[in-house]
């Protein structure tokens, strides 16, 4: 009996090692490998073993449903063939050396729900395309060389709940579609260029757990009603031009440091108003 289960099992394994993808996702696969220097990764891929074996290549029902091939040495730029991957899942290539853009035609994975291509070397904008993704839950660009502005349209990103995009270049104000993104629990868009003033509307935010502008350019009041949001555990909005006073509940959230920098680029220290509310609360 022992001998019969195992031998079972050693089809079962044979078999699942006999599946395969199509062809058409396989060649973007190998497409993958090529353009990002393959031959030097730290794990390869045996382009001639079984896509099934591949390493960090995820299949579910004969489809490429996730690709998670962090830290692992891939330099060259992403083919723009990866987003014909339609059942994708997972995009996960954070710390390597990709540069170049993101591929433009990105909001083709509509399945999507996590993309991590950040600590690379990408530049160029952020694709508008990128806000056709409609179970995207994950957005994280941080520690590349993007710039531009965000696309107007990612508040139609109903599902996201991660937006990290810190050390970049990206510049502008923030969308007043950004706004309207119910399940955002982290924002962190420290060390870019955002200008502009935060929305009285970031009130909208209910499931905001963490929100980080620090070091950016953006200006005006900071609205008290950031510290009506009862998910908020963490705020840093230090070392940019807002001015005014801040209520003391917003001041004693984590990470709040009243430090700003003004027209001449020196520091000084936003007031505390004892105000339950804080001075702007009349501006409402």
């Amino acid at each position: 009996m022992k001998n019969i289960i195992t031998l079972f099992l050693t089809v079962v394994f044979s078999i699942s090692l006999l599946a395969n993808v199509p062809n058409a996702e396989k060649n973007i696969l190998i497409k993958l490998n090529q353009s990002t220097n393959g031959s030097q990764w730290k794990v390869k891929w045996d382009l001639n073993a079984p896509v099934s074996t591949w390493y960090g290549v995820k299949i579910q029902n004969d489809k490429v449903v996730g690709i998670d091939l962090s830290n692992n040495n891939l330099v060259g730029t992403l083919p723009n063939e990866i987003t014909d991957l339609k059942n994708l899942e997972e995009l996960n290539l954070f710390k390597n050396q990709i540069s170049g853009t993101i591929p433009e035609k990105i909001g083709k994975l509509k399945n999507l729900k996590e993309l991590n291509l950040s600590f690379n070397k990408l530049s160029g904008t952020i694709p508008n395309s990128i806000c056709e993704i409609p179970h995207l839950n994950t957005l994280m660009l941080f520690m590349n060389r993007l710039s531009g502005e965000l696309p107007n349209q990612i508040g139609n990103l109903k599902e996201l709940e991660v937006v990290s995009l810190f050390n970049n270049e990206l510049s502008g104000q923030l969308p007043a579609s950004l706004y309207e993104l119910k399940n955002l629990k982290e924002l962190v868009l420290s060390s870019n260029k955002f200008s502009g003033q935060i929305s009285w509307n970031v009130e909208k935010l209910k499931s905001l757990e963490n929100l980080s502008l620090f070091d950016n350019k953006m200006n005006g009041h900071i609205p008290y009603t950031i510290a009506k949001l009862d998910n908020l555990k963490s705020v840093n909005l230090a070392y940019n031009s807002f001015s005014g006073a801040v209520s003391q509940a917003l001041a004693q959230k984590e990470g709040f440091n009243l430090t700003m920098i003004n027209e001449s680029g020196l520091a000084f220290q936003l007031e505390v108003s004892s105000n339950a509310k804080g001075v702007l609360a009349a501006d409402e």
